[in-house]
């Protein structure tokens, strides 16, 4: 069976040799004169709307200090742009900076493909585990190092249009949507909004998105008060009764009434945008998509159906990609732009995401931003992917769980066999040497 990994394991090593071309990647481009801004090169993922807020925030950094120029490239989301990263990394010739997402660090952290942050020197320009979230911080630090700085945080939400739950009775007296504390609560909530709409009473997208049904279910199953475990050789540990349990309440949304039972990610956000719904399960990231479509929004963390409150998220995520001969002075400045990127992220808040640095969702003025102010909380109950070499954003292993997951779904067969196929789907994962780690090279 070919090993199901982002990079197979000949191009991992093969990259090391590729160094030509990762310097081609990476556009290293001379160091600027002494009089002028010295040009740090900053490699991304966000395309989109967020690539245009990202352009902003770049544009303000670059206008503020005369120190530096950020010179970003922007790369295809996934695959792609890890691939990249990776060679680039590999061959020493790698950008100053680029993003990740915060689970993803822990497959690199093995093969050195990434450099550490000097913690003293990020607390003298006020960057330090006191302004930010404890599980955002803590998820920087693999092995005692630490590898990642997060920008934000942004979770799965349950977005909802006031004036249909309004109607619907479900909002309380401050106009905000009752919290539900059990499955069949959730669920009648559901019931009531569809018989206001006529149709159906939530939203969510998942056919052929992996990623859709992971996020989903993961929320559900961490609301048990458990997360999964996937040390590297296994056994995983995943409790079955508590997965059982989550994709059999998935199944029970996607009865054709409560939601759709067949609806793709596209299909689910124009129902919503439309107003044909009055719910939607998705990323906080399409928060301008509703603004745009100029209806009445409000969004709130998922409820704690399950017991626990969770908020299922990622983060995007600085770090410094390994670079064999980091020139000094090029490497304090990157310093200097994370710093006032993350203090000045006030305008990523504006997109949707929640910034990960405390004095700025602290700030009075947050408080006025809405909907934003009203699911900011998420961030300190933020679970990730269990830590794994494959887990994370844009990875097989999301793709994997759908392909076990969707049957039961689209079809309402078995959790419990679905769950079996996920089980198996991991053991076949954890059989498999991280190729970033050179140990597991020689196994």
């Amino acid at each position: 069976m070919t090993p199901p990994l982002d990079l197979n394991r000949r191009q991992f090593l093969g990259a090391a040799g590729l160094a030509a071309g990762a310097a081609l990647l990476a556009g290293c481009a001379p160091a600027a004169a002494a009089t002028g801004p010295r040009t740090l090169q900053f490699w991304h993922l966000l395309s989109g709307g967020d690539g245009v807020t990202m352009s902003g925030l770049l544009d303000a950094a670059n206008g503020k200090q005369s120190t530096y120029k950020i010179r970003p490239t922007v790369l295809a989301w996934g695959t792609p742009y890890y691939t990249k990263l990776a060679m680039a990394a590999a061959g020493g010739r790698a950008p100053d900076v680029a993003i990740m997402h915060a689970t993803r660090v822990l497959g690199w952290a093995p093969g050195g493909l990434l450099d550490t942050w000097d913690t003293t020197r990020l607390a003298d320009l006020g960057v330090d585990g006191s302004t930010f979230p404890d599980p955002i911080w803590k998820k920087g630090e693999v092995d005692g190092k630490r590898l990642s700085i997060a920008l934000d945080a942004h979770p799965f939400v349950l977005m909802y249009n006031t004036d249909i739950c309004r109607k619907a009775g479900v909002l309380d007296a401050d106009g905000r949507l009752k919290e539900a504390t059990s499955p069949d609560e959730f669920l009648a909530m559901v019931d009531a909004v569809a018989g206001v709409t006529g149709g159906h009473g939530l939203s969510y997208g998942y056919l052929g998105d992996g990623a859709q049904m992971w996020r989903l279910f993961y929320t559900f199953y961490s609301q048990h008060g458990i997360e999964m475990e996937m040390p590297q050789g296994g056994p995983a540990v995943i409790d079955k009764d508590a997965a059982v349990a989550s994709l059999e309440f998935m199944q029970k949304l996607l009865d054709g009434k409560r939601a759709a039972k067949q609806a793709d990610y596209g299909t689910a956000v124009a129902e919503f945008a439309g107003g044909k719904s009055g719910m939607f399960l998705s990323g906080v990231w399409e928060l301008r998509t509703m603004q745009a479509a100029k209806i009445p929004l409000d969004i709130a963390m998922i409820p704690p159906v399950f017991g626990t409150r969770t908020a299922y998220a990622d983060s995007h995520s600085f770090v410094l990609p390994h670079q064999s001969h980091p020139d000094a002075a090029s490497r304090d400045l990157v310093y200097r732009f994370v710093a006032d990127l993350l203090k000045g992220s006030y305008g990523w808040a504006e997109a949707g995401h929640i910034p990960a640095y405390l004095p700025v969702t602290e700030a009075p003025k947050y408080a006025d931003l809405l909907p934003q102010a009203h699911y900011a909380e998420a961030a300190k109950f933020v679970r990730y992917d269990p830590p794994a070499w494959f887990t994370g954003s844009g990875s097989n292993f999301q793709g994997q769980f759908g392909a076990a997951a969707q049957p039961a779904l689209l079809g309402g067969g078995s959790a419990a066999d679905a769950v079996s196929r996920f089980e198996d789907a991991v053991k076949r994962f954890l059989s498999q040497p991280n190729p970033a780690d050179p140990e597991g090279a020689r196994r």
